[in-house]
């Protein structure tokens, strides 16, 4: 029976399909030469036959004949007389193989041989999980739900591995049922108790990251790349895009058409709104594209202390916080800047700032496209900036920007 128990072992070993061939040979060769070494005191005259195939073995002696009064190693040598009771026809000097019992070694031999099988089956199975999860980390898994609990989820995936998806991990509004499938993120494989623990994510920008490459073929392919994306979940998410292919458009591409391709993943976040914008490495344009939908002012920024003084009408000045102050959070963060908002007084905003576009009677166009371009949209904004600043900004001439300074100068000091 013990013999059976051992078998079984090894049959489980076998079926384990997570384990390559040559290391499951080898455990099991190291688990019987154990057992040799107890029996006999050493495994060098024996050998283990492993059968992958069929998922059984076979254990041989091999010994020389020698004369009868010539036997010095028992182990290595047996006398011509016992040979001969084995096969009559054996001659001296030839070697004599016998197959091992698993019976002759004892049931406790046996039962703790199982165990010691049975250990390192599971260890090899625990490495297998860990190296096959780890090279998996930031991919996207569909997986069953097995049981709700109120800290964690715990899924199963196509091979019956336990998942865990804990409640920091887990959108606010997401309410899940047994036998659901779910999408989510590998984030990590940790170790518990010498046992691996594989956590999924749903709030991980990895996520959403993930969810616009299968939705975007664009992403996919390389044609965009997504620069940066934050998230605060089922709020509001903003992913910053970049295209090396000036005929594509990111942001519409990430969009669709009527919003088909965002309505998906906008859904599956449980209506997080995203964001999507252009990436620029103009740090003003891009403070003022991440604080969408609130409209600039204008701004000041101190690249040193990374911080940006924004300023806007006073119904835009909502729109930047956003609820909870999630929108300037989020796009404080992915800008890199610290924003302090402030609110400009309309009447006091109408009468000192005037749209670029009033000046084309004394400024050229192709000039103020060059201030609009790097985001001063307004004669204050152009003001706000040295002229040492716009001539790194823009592709002016020094002359011309100190003409287009004076002229606004002379413009605004009419006003006051």
């Amino acid at each position: 029976m013990a013999s059976i128990n051992l078998i079984e072992a090894f049959q489980e070993f076998k079926d384990a399909e997570s384990i390559d061939r040559p290391t499951m040979m080898k455990v099991v060769e190291d688990v019987f030469k154990t057992l040799l070494r107890k029996k006999y005191g050493s495994d060098e005259n024996f050998d283990v036959i492993v059968n992958a195939e069929k998922g059984d073995l076979e254990i041989i002696r091999r010994r020389e004949i020698r004369p009868d009064d010539d036997v010095d190693n028992p182990l290595a040598e047996v006398s011509y007389s016992d040979a001969i009771k084995i096969e009559p026809d054996f001659e001296i000097g030839e070697e004599l193989l016998e197959e091992v019992n698993i019976y002759d070694f004892g049931r406790r031999a046996i039962l703790a041989a199982k165990q010691t099988l049975a250990s390192r089956i599971n260890d090899l199975k625990k490495n297998a999980l860990v190296k096959k999860y780890s090279d998996r980390i930031g991919e996207i898994i569909n997986a069953e739900i097995y049981q709700v609990w109120k800290k964690e989820v715990l899924l199963l995936d196509e091979e019956g591995n336990e998942l865990i998806l804990p409640k920091t991990e887990q959108i606010p509004q997401d309410f899940f049922k047994k036998g659901e499938n779910i999408r989510a993120v590998i984030a990590r494989v940790d170790m518990k108790n010498n046992t691996p623990v594989i956590i999924l994510s749903r709030t991980n920008p990895l996520f959403l990251a993930k969810l616009l490459e299968i939705e975007v073929p664009e992403i996919f392919d390389g044609l965009i790349t997504i620069k940066k994306i934050v998230r605060e979940p089922g709020e509001r998410a903003k992913v910053a895009v970049e295209s090396f292919d000036d005929r594509i458009d990111p942001v519409g591409a990430c969009v669709g058409m009527k919003g088909s391709r965002i309505h998906g993943i906008v859904r599956e976040l449980k209506n997080e709104n995203i964001d999507v914008i252009n990436f620029t490495t103009n740090t003003q344009l891009l403070i003022q594209r991440s604080l969408t939908p609130a409209k600039i002012s204008f701004m000041n920024i101190n690249s040193e202390t990374k911080r940006a003084e924004v300023y806007l009408q006073a119904d835009q000045v909502s729109l930047a916080i956003g609820r909870r102050g999630v929108n300037i959070k989020l796009a404080s963060e992915l800008t890199g800047y610290e924003l302090d908002v402030y609110r400009e007084d309309q009447e006091v905003l109408e009468e000192f700032d005037i749209d670029m576009d009033e000046f084309t009677d004394e400024i050229e166009p192709w000039v103020i496209d060059e201030f609009k371009r790097v985001g001063c949209d307004t004669g204050r904004s152009v003001l706000k900036l040295s002229a040492e600043e716009l001539e790194r900004r823009t592709d002016l001439e020094k002359e011309t920007i100190e003409e287009v300074r004076r002229i606004l100068q002379e413009e605004f000091d009419k006003g006051e």
